[in-house]
């Protein structure tokens, strides 16, 4: 940040009435210092082989600037003026301490700071950054952006957790048309909420983040236990179509449906164990999509049978309640 440079300051006016522009001039300055390749690249063309050339102008090694005289006396050209003039005669040098290097970003002057995590995962670093920033006070025409693979995971974040919205959204919406009713999903879907606390919980007991596989393992969950509970709830509608009572429907269809229930829910979690354990190759990536399936899974199987099945049965017994009040007040009121 305080390297030794140099300043210069091109006096316009100057510059205009030796019939140059501040452009000219730059470009010479660098023709001197280095070469023309960055400010004016041209090409020739070999009619004889037809190999393209790059070409480029540049100053004898035994005449470039080497120093403070050398640099003023530098010779400007331009289109309009037939003889040259010396860059002091338009310009002012000064001496002043400056950044090694100058960055810019979308025509905004930038300073880079570079985090590269040892063995902290990404998320953890990201809140320590954050938080160090949120301390700073700085000048109103500095601001701060975070970039990087922490720009990108924070995007995949807010993809994932819209995209879970979005396919429990529909997962509701095909289940309304299936089951042709608008409280049978919601039961249904109350067994998202023990999944979620699964993978929580899950996630926490064995040290692992919530990354983009872990939210993959997410999105893959709740289409597992939306299943199981559906098998409980449609096989209740269908008991209570028999004829058979609320209860006794509710507390039938549990004990028919467990078996499948754990059936499933066993396979795909004794299936994921090799992968959770990191026991293959390669499969610590895949590790956190594993974990947050089976904390899911399992949590949810334990709580689906109990907490579907007694909301199912609270919802419907208000129901049937408010249904048969009506009745009984009309019937009395007849006799």
């Amino acid at each position: 940040m305080d390297y030794p440079a140099l300043e210069l300051n091109i006096s316009r006016l100057r510059a205009s009435e030796m019939g140059l522009n501040e452009k000219e001039v730059v470009g010479d300055i660098i023709t001197a210092l280095v070469s023309d390749q960055m400010i004016a690249p041209s090409y020739w063309v070999d009619p004889r082989s037809g190999n393209d050339y790059f070409l480029t102008v540049q100053y004898p090694e035994n005449l470039l600037p080497k120093t403070f005289d050398e640099l003023g006396a530098v010779p400007l050209r331009g289109l309009d003026i037939p003889f040259p003039t010396r860059l002091d005669n338009v310009s002012q040098i000064s001496h002043l301490e400056s950044p090694t290097e100058v960055d810019h970003y979308q025509l905004l002057r930038t300073i880079d700071v570079y985090v590269a995590p040892s063995g902290e995962d990404l998320s953890k670093v990201l809140s320590g950054v954050q938080k160090i920033v949120k301390q700073m006070n700085l000048p109103s025409n500095v601001r701060v952006n975070i970039r990087g693979s922490a720009q990108a995971m924070q995007q995949s974040f807010k993809s994932f957790g819209l995209g879970l919205l979005l396919s429990t959204l529909l997962v509701y919406l095909i289940l309304v048309a299936q089951f042709k009713s608008f409280l049978d999903p919601f039961i249904i879907l109350l067994a998202v909420p023990t999944g979620l606390t699964g993978v929580l919980l899950t996630l926490f007991l064995t040290g692992t983040t919530l990354n983009i596989m872990s939210l993959m393992g997410v999105v893959m969950m709740v289409g597992i236990v939306v299943s199981n509970s559906i098998l409980i709830v449609e096989f209740t509608n269908r008991l209570r179509e028999e004829g058979r009572p609320l209860k006794e429907a509710v507390s039938l269809a549990c004990r028919v449906r467990l078996r499948p229930v754990l059936m499933t829910s066993l396979a795909t979690l004794i299936g994921l164990i090799p992968m959770a354990t990191k026991l293959g190759t390669g499969s610590e990536a895949y590790a956190p999509l594993a974990r947050a399936i089976i904390g899911g899974l399992a949590v949810s199987v334990v709580l689906t049978v109990f907490v579907v099945p007694c909301a199912y049965f609270i919802i419907y017994r208000r129901r049937e309640t408010g249904v048969k009040n009506p009745g009984q007040e009309g019937a009395v009121s007849a006799h």
